[in-house]
């Protein structure tokens, strides 16, 4: 199996090469930069290996002056991808789902990805939420779309946790919508982008008429942030 990773990734580092065993000698040969060469090899048979045994991938931020010093942590087994900060702390966590969606839409032309990425708000309203195993809770939402909302949460579920829904829009408070979603990213302390830790979930199952309150709400409080 490693054998197999390692060939797949020496096809994308030397694409105009076959894979093969004679062919990678004679790259190794031909490289104009042989120590360029052996540090991929290196990192190549590295990556195979902690592929091959299961284990977490590291990827330390060096090129990003705004987020030098963190890293990337890569869970081949739960699918994971976490952001570490310059200590090594958890910041957050996207399912390898959430990105690949993000990295689908942002392939598209610019008036398919307006159509696909759902409109949503920052708005203040009360959400319930059931886990698998039963455990009920009640908090607070900060915001809402067509495709998810954020529950605010000083412990955030993992991601990828399946929850049974139940949230009132301020409209009318004593309303309750049910819905299903699944914990897409989790947010662990407040940042630039999130007022209070929690997660994002986004919707897997809700029935069209809520979805539809929930886009015109979202749509009648963006008309009235806009400037006249």
């Amino acid at each position: 199996m490693a054998r197999i990773i390692l060939d797949w990734l020496f096809l994308h580092i030397f694409p105009s090469r076959t894979p093969t065993a004679p062919s990678l000698y004679r790259t190794c040969c031909d490289a104009h930069d042989s120590t360029l060469f052996l540090d991929k090899l290196k990192c190549c048979a590295i990556l195979a290996l902690q592929i091959e045994c299961g284990g977490l991938v590291k990827y330390p931020v060096s090129s990003s002056l705004r987020h030098k010093g963190k890293a990337l942590d890569l869970d081949a087994n739960r699918e994971v991808i976490t952001l570490l900060g310059i200590n090594g702390e958890p910041m957050g966590n996207l399912s390898w789902d959430f990105v690949i969606d993000q990295i689908l839409a942002y392939r598209k032309p610019q008036a398919s990805r307006e159509t696909r990425n759902e409109p949503r708000v920052t708005l203040i309203f009360r959400v319930k939420y059931t886990t698998p195993d039963g455990q009920q809770f009640e908090s607070r939402a900060g915001g809402i779309g067509g495709g998810g909302l954020f529950i605010e949460s000083q412990c955030p579920l993992p991601v990828g946790t399946k929850l049974a829904l139940e949230f009132s829009l301020p409209e009318q408070p004593s309303e309750w919508l049910p819905a299903k979603g699944l914990v897409a990213w989790v947010c662990p302390k407040a940042d630039q982008y999130t007022f209070s830790p929690g997660m994002g979930v986004r919707f897997t199952e809700i029935n069209p008429d809520i979805r539809n309150r929930v886009l015109e709400l979202v749509k009648s409080l963006q008309t009235v942030g806009q400037p006249a």
